[in-house]
């Protein structure tokens, strides 16, 4: 696999848990979360971090070889949250950080785990 699409494989793994890192201090608790504006915009700069992340992978893998779930929605998102932020409701991005974030966790780490050369 290209280092470029592992280097940014690694971005996306980081910025996961750095979501995940925030809901040992914070409860994971959709009202909590919902008023707490710092941590929402944790969260959002992390999944611009992801979606651009995801971006570059899928123009670097032309051939689509890097098999991830949502890809393009996922960059989707990122445009969402960067140039539609006023769109961006709490209920869809918790439902992200819920229903898809840890799918997402586990492709990524399997991608990791099949292509470092240490393995």
């Amino acid at each position: 696999m290209d280092e470029r699409i592992l280097k940014w494989l690694f971005d996306i793994k980081l910025a996961i848990t750095e979501i995940e890192d925030y809901f040992t201090e914070y409860p994971k608790d959709f009202l909590k979360y919902r008023e707490n504006v710092m941590l929402k915009r944790a969260v959002e700069r992390d999944l611009e971090i992801i979606g651009e992340a995801m971006n570059r992978i899928l123009a670097r893998d032309g051939d689509f070889q890097i098999k991830i779930t949502n890809a393009k929605l996922i960059v989707g998102l990122r445009n969402q949250v960067i140039h539609a932020y006023d769109n961006i409701s709490d209920e869809s991005i918790w439902s992200i950080l819920i229903n898809h974030l840890p799918k997402l966790k586990s492709e990524v780490d399997n991608l990791l785990k099949d292509n470092l050369p240490f393995n």
